[in-house]
C-alpha cells in the first residue's frame, strides 16, 4: 500500500518507490487489493518481491512497516519504521482504515522531504 500511495502522490522526478519484503507472499492479499481498488490504486496485477541487498542498493530512505529490531540493517541506508497491523486476513473496514493511515503517513514523508507534486 505505502509503495503504492507514494508512487501516485510523489513527484517522480524526484523519488519513486519500490515495494518488497523480508518474507513476501505470492500475490497481494485480496483484502488489501479491495481496499486500494476503492480509491483507484490497482493491486491485483502486482507480484510481492524479497526486499535484498541488491534491491536496496542505492536508496535514500527505507521505510518499514511494525518490524522493529527484527527489520534488516541497510548499512548507509536511512530506515524509519512505521509501526502498522499486517492487513492479512482482517475485516475490510480495518484494512481501509490502515490504508488511510499509510496514506498520511506517505502524505507527511512526501511532504517533508519535498518529494510531492
Amino acid at each position: 500500500m505505502a509503495a503504492a500511495w507514494f508512487n501516485k502522490l510523489a513527484d517522480p522526478t524526484t523519488a519513486t518507490a519500490v515495494s518488497a519484503g523480508t518474507e513476501p507472499g505470492t500475490r497481494v492479499h485480496p483484502e488489501v487489493v479491495a481496499a486500494m481498488r476503492e480509491v483507484g490504486i490497482d493491486l491485483a496485477d502486482v507480484v510481492p518481491r524479497r526486499l535484498t541487498d541488491d534491491l536496496a542498493t542505492g536508496v535514500s530512505l527505507l521505510v518499514t512497516m511494525g518490524c522493529g529490531e527484527s527489520c534488516p540493517v541497510m548499512p548507509g541506508v536511512e530506515r524509519d519504521d512505521w509501526p502498522l497491523d499486517d492487513p492479512k486476513g482482517l475485516p475490510i473496514e480495518r484494512v481501509r482504515e490502515i490504508r488511510d493511515d499509510v496514506e498520511r503517513r506517505v502524505r507527511r514523508l512526501l511532504s517533508e522531504r519535498r518529494w510531492d507534486v
